[in-house]
């Protein structure tokens, strides 16, 4: 048996379960974490010294982030754990790792990658104004930093996540001055029937709601944000709901319309990429095991495709249970197909989440010109449409060398599922027509002087 060097990227749910089974099998990951401490982004821990109670941070899902928190614990002594690791390459069997401002080659034989997901944000004007947040960086700063972002907060947006993080925000004692949904009640209506595979996650929902009604926070269905008031701080929120405009007092707006994967890694791997109906995503390609299109690559949790926590940690067993697989080692057959069997459910009700809370589709046939979509290069959704006007843009990437949309610090991960939305509207074609950004490296920013010493480096060698 050849020597196996497996790596894992992620410590969240999906990644740490992945360890758990593979140091069942003697084998020894390397875990690297972009957190200071494992959990994720669902299960984040404060910093130490903290003192919220976990029942208080995570509501109902406290026992299952205990649960996973103890697991790692007890994976420490078994396992290489990084914290505070931004992987920001992937090129030829090996990764490249920032840490303390200092960048190192992590070669592996197999990688799972358990990435997790990030906030999806359709411009809108004033978007950029301070104060606006996405609803994961409302809930980072209330985890892990233990603060509201404002005094009196609106929560806009749709998905389970919307009015988990009001209510969480609530409990913590922040004044939140209105939950507005972008879906309808109709739709969550017509996806009881499917809701109804999993009691237990519509009751949670249902009581989400009904504690923030029973407190006196209006809750708003069916809205379209027409603008964020202030210039130099949020100090409102316009917008429509059915023929009447409204408007509401906030210093603050968490906003967000469900997740979206991280998938650059896979990306650089060279992976193949499908477009996802559901998620309204390209999500890389893969079965029902994890194995992605690359041979040694697998993909776990939600930067595989939306599926929460729970799916997570089901996915990051089941990935390592293939690599163990295709590595030699013994695995447990039935317990695989128990595995893929609940996945299969869990996409079920993951369907009848997408039709309570649908993606506007709306959306990018009203948003105005002059509203910027790529913060980074300045680019306005005039500009995209002046592209396939003038110059017959068709593709994400020709759109890109055309405009510089996706060439800013973020690459793309802020602003590429706006600009393909509105190139999309704008030549009558659905977002799987003008494909995805090709992702460059770095992924994340970092320091120019790193880029400047490594690639000189891998030339040389």
């Amino acid at each position: 048996m050849s020597l196996v060097m497996p790596v894992i990227v992620g410590a969240g749910p999906a990644g740490v379960r992945a360890a758990q089974a593979l140091v069942v099998r003697g084998l020894r990951p390397v875990i690297l974490d972009e957190g200071l401490r494992p959990g994720g982004q669902i299960y984040r821990q404060p910093p130490p010294g903290f003192s919220r109670p976990k029942s208080v941070l995570y509501g109902f899902e406290h026992r299952k982030a205990d649960a996973v928190h103890r697991a790692m614990d007890g994976l420490m002594p078994r396992v290489e754990y990084r914290p505070g690791c931004l992987v920001w390459n992937a090129e030829g069997k090996t990764l490249d790792v920032l840490r303390d401002g200092v960048s190192t080659a992590v070669p592996y034989t197999h990688l799972i990658l358990a990435t997790g997901a990030t906030d999806r944000v359709l411009p809108f004007p004033g978007w950029l104004t301070p104060g606006v947040y996405t609803l994961g960086g409302s809930q980072v700063a209330l985890k892990h930093q233990g603060c509201a972002i404002g005094s009196r907060v609106v929560f806009m947006g749709t998905g389970p996540l919307l009015y988990l993080v009001a209510y969480q925000y609530a409990k913590a004692g922040a004044r939140v001055a209105a939950v507005l949904d972008t879906s309808r009640f109709a739709d969550r209506l017509a996806a009881l029937p499917g809701m109804l595979r999993a009691p237990g996650l519509l009751a949670k929902g249902l009581y989400y709601m009904a504690w923030l009604r029973a407190h006196g926070v209006p809750l708003r269905s069916g809205v379209r944000p027409l603008a964020v008031q202030g210039k130099e701080r949020v100090t409102g929120l316009s917008y429509r709901q059915g023929g009447r405009m409204r408007t509401v007092d906030c210093d603050a707006l968490a906003y967000g319309l469900a997740l979206r994967s991280e998938t650059q890694l896979a990306s650089l791997v060279g992976c193949e990429f499908e477009f996802n109906v559901r998620d309204r995503n390209w999500t890389p390609r893969r079965d029902a095991a994890g194995r992605s299109s690359v041979s040694g690559v697998y993909v776990a949790g939600d930067g595989a495709a939306i599926g929460g926590a729970d799916a997570a940690e089901l996915a990051g067993e089941r990935a390592a249970l293939a690599l163990l697989e295709d590595t030699g080692h013994a695995q447990d057959a039935q317990r695989a197909r128990a595995l893929e069997a609940r996945l299969a459910a869990n996409g079920r009700v993951r369907a009848a989440l997408e039709r309570a809370f649908p993606f506007p589709q709306d959306w990018a046939a009203g948003i105005a010109d002059d509203t910027v979509i790529c913060r980074c290069e300045e680019v306005t959704a005039g500009v995209v449409r002046q592209a396939v006007s003038e110059t017959g843009a068709q593709e994400m990437n020709r759109l890109k060398a055309l405009t510089r949309v996706g060439m800013g610090r973020c690459q793309g991960r802020m602003c590429g599922v706006a600009a393909a939305e509105v190139l999309a509207h704008a030549l009558g074609r659905s977002p799987a027509d003008v494909g995805r950004l090709r992702n460059q490296p770095p992924v994340k920013p970092i320091p120019v002087s790193v880029v400047c010493l490594e690639r000189p480096k891998k030339a040389s060698a």
